[in-house]
């Protein structure tokens, strides 16, 4: 039976693998088939790089950030260095690069779970509380950014039709804090709830949903003080300004001056292309996204696809060699994180 449910999961996840490298495939030749290569080396030699190693330092900035929001989720269970938690957090954001499927929560909480000694069910709490967090701000900056916005004329319709879908996305996050909160306060009456929603589906589902929602919601322990929560709120806004910050100066570099805006326009369309299927480290969809957004403000191809690939190095190749290096230091091998990728959240320990 294991050994079935094994081949099960090795031939989705090569199913998946294989998917994700068609989809990226397909938008790489839509991002090259028009594209004059030397006007594309030509972008590329005249960039100012001190405009780009600024840029590296401040997306490492948010990584730190994101490692102390880690802090203050699990601060209720018990105060985790930062020593911990930042080793843990680019390892994870490393192994998102190169494994498909974003296995890299999987990995990060596996590091810190090795290292800590948390129990599974904690970590994997805090990493989804800690993605409605990055979703709920992606929200708030997608409304900022189309209500404050112009668009360029040709694209006002499109501009509308994202406004709509901006404030929708808004709601359900909103729908989701506002369950997650009930389900924490009044646990037996929403799984109660939620199993009356279900009915119409096939028994086997609430029976896998609801355990695993109480599951879940056991192991959310937030702390309650205002200072803490205060602290989840700021670094959330401090994670993606340092997010936002590198694709503003990667335009200065380019010698391109848009407003801030823009750039909070272009990282919404980044946030959306990552949660399509692709090959890891997002090739393709995070590049045909890029370049869109910035066609959209009247750059030419060449420029477009060459900001695309600078913003995507910046993201992609420091955290790599980081992660290898906190794996080095850690002592941990490209085995054992393949292992945990493979792990359901139960079997983590």
């Amino acid at each position: 039976m294991v050994v079935n449910r094994e081949c099960a999961m090795k031939k989705g996840g090569d199913i998946k693998f294989w998917l994700g490298i068609g989809i990226s495939l397909f938008f790489m030749a839509l991002l090259f088939r028009r594209i004059d290569f030397h006007q594309l080396a030509t972008a590329l030699a005249r960039v100012d790089y001190r405009f780009i190693l600024l840029g590296v330092l401040l997306t490492f900035a948010s990584y730190f950030l994101r490692a102390v929001r880690w802090r203050y989720l699990l601060i209720h269970e018990k105060p985790v260095p930062l020593s911990s938690l930042y080793p843990a957090t680019i390892i994870g954001y490393m192994a998102n690069n190169i494994l498909p499927a974003r296995l890299g929560e999987f990995v990060r909480a596996y590091v810190l779970a090795r290292r800590e000694g948390f129990q599974t069910p904690t970590v994997f709490a805090s990493l989804v509380i800690d993605r409605l967090f990055d979703g709920f701000t992606v929200m708030l900056m997608l409304l900022v950014t189309l209500f404050t916005l112009r668009l360029p004329r040709h694209m006002a319709d499109a501009g509308e039709a994202v406004r709509v879908g901006g404030v929708v996305m808004f709601l359900l996050y909103a729908a989701i804090v506002v369950f997650l909160f009930l389900l924490k306060r009044q646990t037996m009456r929403t799984l109660t709830f939620t199993g009356w929603l279900l009915r119409p589906f096939p028994q086997s589902i609430p029976d896998r949903v609801i355990p695993l929602l109480g599951s879940f919601i056991a192991g959310i322990r937030l702390s309650k003080r205002g200072g803490h929560i205060a602290a989840l709120l700021v670094s959330s806004l401090l994670i993606w300004t340092c997010a936002v910050l590198p694709v503003d100066l990667t335009l200065q570099g380019f010698g391109i001056h848009l407003p801030i805006t823009a750039s909070m326009f272009i990282m919404v369309l980044l946030v959306f292309a990552v949660m399509v299927p692709a090959s890891p480290g997002f090739i393709g969809t995070y590049h045909y996204a890029c370049f869109k957004g910035l066609s959209a403000f009247g750059l030419d191809a060449a420029t477009s696809v060459s900001i695309a690939l600078v913003i995507h190095g910046m993201a992609f190749f420091p955290v790599i060699a980081a992660g290898f290096y906190h794996l080095w230091r850690e002592g941990i091998s490209l085995q054992a994180l393949g292992d945990a990728s493979r792990k359901e959240p139960n079997e983590i320990a």
